[in-house]
């Protein structure tokens, strides 16, 4: 103590001893009014450390859930993405829906174009069945009161061109029979009504044709109009739909092939010029044999849409 008292002599510029002493009790006293305030601020500290911890703790056990969930969502895209591409690897049959057929795609067939031949044809068959050509008004009346020619069969199913004169609106019965059955599977078909625009024709008749219309047959040799006859009959186009046209000739063609009738599909006139022979009704007192001949080429035009 003595020889820290002679050092601070040497050093004048130190406060007094007394001074130095009273610093430390103030230091104390200072040390021992904070150090409460101390203690609090570190255990605050303490509590918020605490708390951050346990909240961190909490966030870690709510998001595990949530990362399962992901995990769960990328598993269902990924069984999805595989599904996808399995789908893709699978045929047509078992992908594609059966599809009816009123509502299959159309079937068009070509149409049913006449020629020299099947003209030549028609007056030869004609002529071996014992079928003149009519001259005039006279003979014509001859044969309706023979009952040798018909009334065209008008129906719900069938109608005649108000233009054509009302003594061509005849027929040969047989005719008559096939613009029954044929009128009667279009109308269950379409619901709708056929048309004839042309039936019977004298030979008086056919050579005044000739003169307003360049493209009528002539009326006598080997081409003759078969309309002379009264075996044929022309049933209108116009107002068809594109449906019907095919149907018709899909109905037409297998009775064509039979030989039960001639059909020349013409475009400048628009309609469908049919010869009908014997064969189609070889006996007028039973009528099951044209339904017959009508039900087998109604199966084939069904198939038509």
């Amino acid at each position: 103590m003595r020889r820290f008292l002679n050092q601070v002599q040497y050093f004048p510029h130190l406060p007094p001893f007394d001074s130095l002493k009273k610093l430390s009790k103030l230091s104390a006293v200072l040390l021992m009014r904070c150090l409460p305030i101390l203690l609090a601020v570190l255990l605050a500290a303490g509590t918020d450390a605490s708390a951050f911890a346990a909240k961190r703790k909490t966030h870690h056990r709510v998001s595990a859930p949530v990362s399962t969930h992901a995990k769960a969502s990328s598993r269902q895209r990924a069984r999805s993405h595989r599904a996808a591409l399995e789908a893709k690897d699978e045929s047509p049959a078992t992908t594609i829906p059966e599809v009816p057929l009123r509502h299959a795609k159309l079937i068009m067939l070509p149409p049913l174009k006449g020629s020299r031949e099947s003209l030549v044809r028609q007056n030869q068959r004609s002529e071996a069945e014992g079928l003149d050509r009519i001259e005039d008004d006279d003979q014509l009346n001859e044969l309706l009161t023979q009952r040798a020619l018909v009334a065209v069969p008008v129906s719900m199913s069938l109608r005649v061109n108000t233009e054509l004169p009302v003594n061509r609106r005849y027929c040969r019965p047989w005719t008559a029979h096939f613009l029954s059955d044929l009128a009667r599977v279009h109308y269950d078909r379409f619901h709708r009504s056929l048309q004839v625009n042309s039936a019977v024709r004298t030979v008086a008749y056919q050579r005044r044709l000739i003169e307003v219309n360049g493209n009528a047959a002539p009326a006598g040799g080997d081409i003759a109009s078969p309309h002379l006859t009264g075996a044929t009959i022309d049933i209108g186009k116009k107002g068809l739909s594109m449906s019907e046209i095919a149907w018709m000739r899909a109905y037409l063609l297998p009775l064509q092939t039979a030989g039960k009738i001639d059909v020349e599909e013409e475009f400048y006139q628009s309609c469908f010029h049919i010869t009908v022979y014997k064969s189609y009704a070889p006996s007028l007192t039973p009528k099951i044999a044209p339904n017959k001949q009508g039900s087998s080429a109604a199966l084939i035009a069904a198939g038509v849409e």
